[in-house]
């Protein structure tokens, strides 16, 4: 999570795997991600950087 919380732009694909998956759900710095509600990216770092950028 240390190299996630430095990084300067992130990308999540999803919303799946596979044949579901590989969309761009977002692209940008981290804390844009929080706005994205089908993202399990966003699930999880909200869960293990409550204190991400905002």
């Amino acid at each position: 999570m240390e190299l996630v919380k430095c990084a300067d732009y992130i990308i999540d694909l999803g919303p799946h795997g596979g044949d579901r998956g590989g969309e761009v759900l977002y692209q940008g710095p981290l804390g844009g991600i929080r706005k994205i509600e089908n993202s399990a990216t966003s699930t999880v770092l909200s869960k293990k950087l409550p204190e991400w950028e905002k």
